[in-house]
C-alpha cells in the first residue's frame, strides 16, 4: 500500500510538471503537485516505527504557518526572492539530513550520496542566499569580481571535494570523519557564495534555475541515503526540469552556461555602461501625447518588464489594452524569456490581470511583427530591449537576444527616471529621435493615458 501511494504521488509530480508548462494549466498543475506532496506526507506518518512524532508535528506546524503567511503576503515583485529562499531551504535541509545520516551510513554508494548531498546542498543554500540578496538589493546586483576569482573558486571547490574524500575513506565514522564532514559543509557554503558572486543583471534568474536543479539532485541523493523511492523520483524530476530550464534560458539569451557564470571575469570593460558625463537630451512627452499616438495606431505591442511589477500596473495596462482594442487597435504583449526577475514572471503577472493568453507572444514570434507595428510601448523594461546586447561587445548583456522594439514605427518608454536597468547599462534607444519617454510611476502614468484615451 505504501509503495502504491508513493507511485500515485510520483505520478502527481509528473502531471504537475506537465501542467506548469503552460499558463493555461499552471494553476491546476500546481494543485495536483501539492496534492501529491500531501499524500506523500500522510504516507510517512502512517509508516511503522516512525519516532519523535511530537517534534515532527511541531516542526510541520511551524513550517506550515510561516510558509502560508509568507506566500500570501509576498508581493509579485518579490516572488523571485521567495523562490530563491525556498530553493535554498530545500538544499540546506537535504544537506542537514545527509550530515545526520553519516553516522549510520557506512556503505560505499549511500555514503558517496550523502557526501554529494553535503557539498551540493550547501552550495545551493549559500548560493540561493546570495541570489536573494542581489534581487532584494541588499547587495549590488552587478557581478562581484576580484583578481584570481576563478582560481579561488576552483581551489575552494577542490578543498571541499578533498574533505569529502576524507569522510568517505573514514566511512563517515569517528571523530576525524565527523570534523571533516562539518568542514565539508562550511567550505561548500563558501563555494556557493563564490559561485554566484560573479553573476549579475539578467543572468541571476538563470542561476536561480541552476541552483534549483542542484537542490533537486541533492534531494534525490538524500532519497538514496534514506532508501526512499519517492524522494529519488521527486528530486530527479526537479533536477532534470531545472537543468532543462537552465539550458533553455541560456539558449534564449544566446550564451553558454560557462559565460553566464564566469563571463564577468573575462569582460573587456564596461562598454555600454552609463557614463557619468553631461546629461543627454531625450524626448519627454505627456500622457495626452501617448494617448493620441496609441489611440490612432493600427497595431501596438506592449513590452512589460520588472518596472511593471514594481508599480503593480498589470491591471491598468490591461484596461488600456481593452480600450485600444475597442477602438480597433490590435494589441499584443511581447514577452522576453528573462523579463522580470524569474522565468515566467511577466506571464504570471499578466495572467493575474486576466490578460488573454493568446495576446502573450514570445520574443521569437513578436520580433518579426515589430517592423509592422505602429507603436511599441515599453513598460518598466530596459535590458531586454537594449540594443547594446547586439552592438557593444564589452556589455554584460552582449549576445543576449532582445525584443527589437527599435524596428517599430515609434517607441514609448514608461520610466521613473533615466536610471539604467538591472544590468546597470544605458539604453541608447532612449536617445533615438523616434523614441518618447513618459516619466513617472508606471501605474499612475498608465492611468493618465487611459483617461486621455477615453477622452479622444
Amino acid at each position: 500500500m505504501r509503495d502504491f501511494a508513493y507511485l500515485v504521488s510520483a505520478v502527481c509530480f509528473i502531471l504537475a510538471l506537465k501542467g506548469l508548462s503552460s499558463p493555461r494549466t499552471a494553476r491546476n498543475g500546481n494543485l495536483v503537485g501539492a496534492a501529491g506532496g500531501v499524500l506523500a506526507v500522510i504516507v510517512v506518518f502512517t509508516t511503522k516505527g516512525l519516532g519523535h512524532i511530537l517534534p515532527i508535528l511541531v516542526a510541520v506546524a511551524v513550517g506550515t504557518v510561516v510558509g502560508a503567511l509568507v506566500a500570501r503576503r509576498v508581493q509579485m515583485t518579490a516572488m523571485p526572492q521567495l523562490v530563491a529562499i525556498f530553493n535554498g531551504v530545500g538544499g540546506g535541509a537535504a544537506a542537514l539530513v545527509a550530515l545526520l545520516e553519516l553516522a549510520s551510513t557506512d556503505d560505499g554508494l549511500p555514503l558517496a550520496a550523502a557526501i554529494f548531498s553535503l557539498i551540493v546542498g550547501s552550495v545551493s543554500f549559500s548560493g540561493s542566499a546570495v541570489t536573494f540578496a542581489k534581487l532584494q538589493e541588499l547587495m549590488t546586483g552587478r557581478p562581484v569580481i576580484f583578481p584570481g576569482g576563478p582560481l579561488v573558486f576552483g581551489g575552494t571547490l577542490a578543498v571541499a571535494i578533498g574533505l569529502g574524500v576524507v569522510v568517505f575513506v573514514g566511512d563517515g565514522q569517528g571523530t576525524a570523519a565527523s570534523v571533516a564532514a562539518v568542514a565539508v559543509v562550511l567550505v561548500s557554503l563558501v563555494v556557493g557564495v563564490l559561485f554566484v558572486l560573479p553573476v549579475g543583471g539578467a543572468d541571476v534568474p538563470i542561476v536561480i534555475s541552476l541552483l534549483n536543479a542542484f537542490t533537486g539532485l541533492t534531494v534525490a541523493a538524500s532519497g538514496y541515503v534514506l532508501s526512499n523511492t519517492l524522494l529519488i523520483v521527486a528530486g530527479t524530476l526537479v533536477g532534470a526540469s531545472g537543468t532543462l530550464l537552465t539550458r533553455m534560458m541560456a539558449a534564449a539569451m544566446g550564451r553558454s552556461i560557462t559565460s553566464i557564470l564566469f563571463g564577468a571575469f573575462t569582460a573587456r570593460g564596461p562598454a555600454g555602461a552609463a557614463a557619468g558625463g553631461e546629461a543627454r537630451p531625450v524626448r519627454s512627452v505627456g500622457p495626452e501625447d501617448v494617448a493620441i499616438l496609441l489611440g490612432y495606431a493600427r497595431k501596438v505591442v506592449v513590452v512589460p518588464g520588472y518596472g511593471l511589477a514594481v508599480a503593480q500596473a498589470q491591471h491598468t495596462v490591461r484596461e488600456l489594452a481593452d480600450l485600444l482594442a475597442a477602438r480597433g487597435v490590435a494589441v499584443s504583449y511581447g514577452i522576453h524569456p528573462v523579463a522580470g526577475r524569474m522565468p515566467g514572471h511577466m506571464n504570471v503577472l499578466l495572467a493575474e490581470a486576466n490578460v488573454p493568453y493568446d495576446q502573450l507572444v514570445e520574443m521569437d514570434d513578436i520580433n518579426p511583427q515589430l517592423p509592422y507595428t505602429d507603436v511599441a510601448l515599453v513598460v518598466g523594461a530596459n535590458d531586454v530591449v537594449n540594443p547594446a546586447a547586439k552592438t557593444s561587445p564589452g556589455s554584460p548583456i552582449y549576445g543576449m537576444p532582445i525584443i527589437e522594439v527599435g524596428q517599430a514605427g515609434a517607441v514609448v518608454f514608461l520610466k521613473r527616471s533615466m536610471r539604467p536597468g538591472f544590468a546597470g547599462i544605458e539604453n541608447e534607444l532612449m536617445f533615438d529621435p523616434k523614441t518618447m519617454l513618459l516619466f513617472g510611476d508606471a501605474k499612475e502614468s498608465l492611468a493618465k493615458v487611459v483617461a486621455a484615451v477615453k477622452a479622444l
